[in-house]
């Protein structure tokens, strides 16, 4: 049972995604929120296992409660949810720790997906809007030395398995197009956010897309 706290300053909107989410099988609603300070005091009290969180609210943005909840030890992946011209917006709430985002009026099953898929600590970033949301993100993070100095440590194949995770290749699909085994691929992607200094999947798409692995627009 995957445990979810709902953030959105719309109460109709939190209704909706309640009614998503509450009798479907494997989710568990264990809070609602309408702010993001609201939400930092709720995930104390509720452990909650993902926080669904918009990014445009009044008070505390949902920018602004990602970085909070992610500075803090074992905090809940925030999974943000984004309108289809938020780009900029998402951009750095991808910045402040964001495990993925997915549009707000996304099918249901894929809004179940994103959820299960961000719990299971393997992101989600919607793929209708990637390409735009990545390229606003590149425009405004310029690339480090150091971090251009990890980018050469890794192996042609590490660095191969990079650009298909930036273009949303699944483990599957990576092994099949490489030609090895899933474990293999599963192998070097740990290796690769080991040697990259990231967190998960989708910090190493961003990674991609700001470093030139792989191109906005690019499949």
């Amino acid at each position: 049972m995957i445990s979810v706290l709902i953030v959105d300053d719309q109460a109709l909107a939190r209704a909706g995604l309640r009614g998503i989410f509450t009798g479907a099988h494997g989710f568990d609603v264990v809070g609602e929120c309408e702010d993001g300070a609201a939400a930092l005091g709720a995930v104390e009290r509720r452990r909650p296992d993902i926080v669904l969180m918009d990014v445009r609210m009044g008070g505390m943005d949902g920018v602004v409660a990602t970085r909070a909840l992610r500075s803090r030890p074992s905090s809940p992946p925030v999974l943000v949810l984004t309108t289809f011209d938020d780009d900029e917006v998402v951009s750095a709430a991808l910045r402040a720790g964001a495990a993925g985002f997915v549009l707000k009026d996304a099918p249901v099953d894929q809004l179940h997906a994103a959820v299960r898929s961000v719990a299971a600590g393997q992101g989600w970033l919607d793929p209708a809007v990637t390409g735009r949301v990545m390229a606003a993100y590149a425009s405004r993070a310029p690339a480090s030395p150091e971090a251009r100095r990890r980018l050469a440590s890794l192996t042609q194949r590490e660095r191969e398995v990079l650009a298909l995770v930036g273009r949303g290749a699944s483990n599957a699909e990576i092994a099949a197009r490489l030609f090895v085994g899933p474990a293999t691929v599963k192998t070097h992607i740990g290796s690769l956010l080991a040697k990259l200094h990231l967190r998960d999947r989708p910090a190493a798409i961003v990674f991609a897309y700001e470093h030139g692995v792989v191109s906005p627009g690019q499949g």
